[in-house]
């Protein structure tokens, strides 16, 4: 049950990724107005690393977290 669990948010979270990578390749290819996207993903990235920045020890152990849960693989591999 709890593998099913995993399973399924690990690819959510994929899905999600594949779908921020999307925006960023249609808002550098179209502009900044792509119908289907509706904001502005490059700028909103931007922002969440400029924000992370301004916090100093604390914005890079956070980015260390995150970077560390996107490059977790099950299995220990």
């Amino acid at each position: 049950m709890l593998e099913q669990i995993r399973a399924f948010l690990r690819t959510e979270t994929e899905l999600g990724l594949l779908l921020v990578a999307l925006a960023i390749v249609a808002q550098v290819l179209f502009g900044e107005t792509v119908p289907f996207v509706g904001r502005n993903g490059v700028g909103n990235i931007t922002s969440l690393i400029a924000a992370l920045g301004q916090q100093g020890l604390v914005g890079l152990i956070a980015l260390l977290v995150i970077g560390y849960l996107f490059q977790r693989r099950p299995g220990g591999a």
